[in-house]
């Protein structure tokens, strides 16, 4: 007996076409602004902020759940709709600069703070939310703590004018970057998604590399370094990739553990590898002045070099546990189509690099990009030709766009206090302090900032909370620029698979069934350990970044010593964990700040391989 078709109520077939509605505004306002340009600042900000909270409302209201939830996002949604509705009313005469917020500008602003921190809350998590109501309570009541910490004060009204009421909090300039050029690349991969390219690029990574062995563990690092660059989030990284590539990781033979520890590891990779490398770049860009392909241009070696020590890794393990290489009749085959349609990937991104190279806006070339893709996926997908394609690209940009909304708004706050307090330059200060001027202590504290924020957020707002508060710190004692940015961005990034958040594990646990706990300690300690070694080297050695005090005997350097590094802990860990320690300590020391150190390292490096080769293992055997 077939079951009885599911009615809808009435509310969730009033908010699907809504939804529908609000989503293809902000996708649209996105486009219009590509093409066009900013062609009102209140309006591309408030508005844009506005639809992508409206739209996560009304997700929220559509999904089952109980009358208490239902009238509070009612509610949330009414707060949101009066709180823009008011700044639109009076935003002409914010702009005099001679303005007093009225009871009812007050009431409304509040209205629209609250319900900030409430989506924050549910989208992002409560971390961010708890930082943001210490700096707000630290920016009212500062002015009656001691020591360096004080502050002149600062009212109610001036506080919620910043805020809301203007361009330095809510609304500030890192909501400008996400409104004029990121949310375009948001729709660019929504697009690539809808248009079937992540499994064509698994079944390419399969082919091309499957015939190895652990061929499906090679795969998938591929692939999530591929789709990764494009996606601005590493839980759906994790979860769009993993659903395939984790089953045939573990059928390959892999355990659970370390199926799971794979893609959350090269899922977290994708945001520091280019062209793309998320949305992180776009930010960088406007917080350094640095063009866009400049920033692609360093960050290419250490993402090299990181995705490198994870494919060593996978070898190494793949040997360990004895696994042979698939016959290559059971491999996906690529056909006519799939090669065809892969142009939908590679044209694009092509297409992105050539025109931000003949100086076109990042919009701009994002933009052409979504058109390419589009006409060559249409052209060659014959299944994507369809209403639920549509539907599905304006569902996806607009969640992700929303959640990023939500997060650089509510980042907004944080960077509103520290602005009006001065907050960041005291913490430098104190940071300075505690460091004596050393360097690699400031490096030390910065790090385990970005490990301790990223842990519960996603890596844009763990990053520009980091850099606003102790980039200075580290830019005084002489780091460039570019180098203490990038930094902070490879740590706020690692957070991701660093226990005990790890919310790359989580994602991958319930699909790989294996304890996250488990999966986290994996991909930190074996998989992406050169990852949080690397930092330390480019910000000694700039040269591996390419772009500044570039020498070619330290960058040669730099990466034989990292080269060196990643080949230890992928081969020699897996003996145990006395030679896990072995390998750990001798490429800490090859990334000391001092060349003794690093011979030092060196020698160490070579005579564990050479100890470890008489123990049996021959590592230089092909795989």
């Amino acid at each position: 007996m077939s079951a009885p078709p599911q009615v809808r109520s009435p509310l969730t077939v009033l908010i699907t076409p809504l939804m529908f509605l609000v989503g293809t505004l902000l996708i649209g306002g996105a486009l219009y602004t590509a093409e066009f340009g900013v062609f009102d600042d209140a309006l591309v900000r408030v508005g844009g902020f506005s639809l992508g909270a409206l739209f996560l409302l009304l997700h929220s209201l559509r999904q089952p759940g109980s009358l208490l939830r239902r009238l509070l996002d009612i509610a949330l949604v009414a707060m949101i709709v009066i709180a823009a509705w008011r700044y639109f009313i009076i935003s002409a005469r914010l702009e005099s600069g001679l303005y007093f917020l009225q009871p009812l500008d007050i009431w409304c602003g509040l209205a629209g703070m609250l319900a900030l921190l409430e989506l924050t809350r549910r989208v992002i998590g409560a971390p961010l939310v708890i930082v943001a109501l210490l700096v707000t309570a630290y920016a009212y009541f500062g002015d009656a703590l001691p020591g360096f910490l004080s502050h002149a004060g600062i009212s109610y009204p001036e506080l919620l004018q910043t805020f809301w009421y203007s361009f330095d909090g809510v609304f500030g300039q890192p909501l400008a970057v996400v409104t004029s050029t990121i949310l375009v690349f948001i729709i660019f991969g929504a697009v690539l998604e809808a248009l079937g390219i992540g499994q064509v690029l698994l079944n390419l990574s399969l082919r091309s590399l499957g015939r190895l062995r652990g061929g499906a563990a090679y795969a998938a690092v591929m692939a999530s370094g591929l789709f990764g660059t494009v996606s601005g989030s590493v839980v759906a990284n994790v979860v769009g990739t993993g659903v395939v590539t984790m089953p045939m990781i573990k059928k390959s033979g892999f355990s659970a553990r370390f199926a799971g520890a794979v893609e959350a590891a090269a899922s977290s990779g994708g945001q520091i590898m280019p062209p793309i490398m998320g949305a992180v770049a776009f930010i960088m860009a406007d917080m350094t002045g640095i063009p866009y392909l400049k920033i692609c241009l360093a960050a290419l070696i250490p993402a090299l070099l990181f995705y490198g020590s994870l494919f060593a890794s996978v070898g190494a393990e793949a040997r360990r546990a004895g696994i042979k290489a698939p016959d290559r009749d059971t491999l996906p085959t690529l056909s006519r189509q799939d090669w065809l349609l892969l142009s939908a990937f590679v044209v694009p991104l092509t297409l992105i690099v050539v025109m931000m190279m003949q100086g076109r806006s990042p919009a701009m070339a994002g933009l052409w990009a979504i058109g390419a893709a589009v006409t060559l996926g249409l052209l060659f997908n014959p299944r994507a030709r369809n209403l639920k394609a549509l539907l599905n690209i304006v569902g996806s940009s607009a969640n992700a766009g929303g959640t990023i909304l939500v997060a650089v708004g509510a980042v907004g706050i944080i960077i509103a206090v520290m602005n009006l307090t001065g907050l960041g330059l005291r913490f430098a200060s104190s940071v300075q302090a505690v460091a004596d001027g050393s360097l690699f202590l400031s490096l030390l504290l910065m790090a385990l900032a970005c490990l301790v924020l990223g842990m519960g957020m996603p890596t844009v707002p763990a990053y520009l909370i980091i850099i606003l508060i102790m980039g200075p710190a580290v830019e005084t004692l002489g780091v460039p620029t570019i180098a203490a940015h990038m930094f902070v961005v490879y740590f706020a990034v690692l957070s991701a698979i660093t226990p005990p958040v790890a919310l790359a594990a989580f994602a991958a646990a319930p699909i790989a069934q294996a304890n996250p706990m488990a999966i986290g300690m994996t991909a930190m300690g074996r998989l992406a350990l050169i990852g949080f070694l690397t930092p330390f080297v480019f910000v000694y050695s700039p040269s591996m970044l390419l772009i500044t005090d570039f020498s070619l005997t330290e960058l040669v350097w730099s990466i034989l010593r990292l080269a060196l590094a990643a080949y230890l802990i992928a081969r020699i860990s897996i003996l145990g964990r006395a030679w896990w320690a072995v390998s750990v300590l001798a490429s800490i020391t090859l990334v000391a700040p001092l060349l003794p150190l690093q011979a030092l390292g060196a020698l160490l490096g070579v005579a564990t391989l050479i100890s470890a080769s008489r123990n049996g293992v021959f590592l230089s055997k092909s795989l």
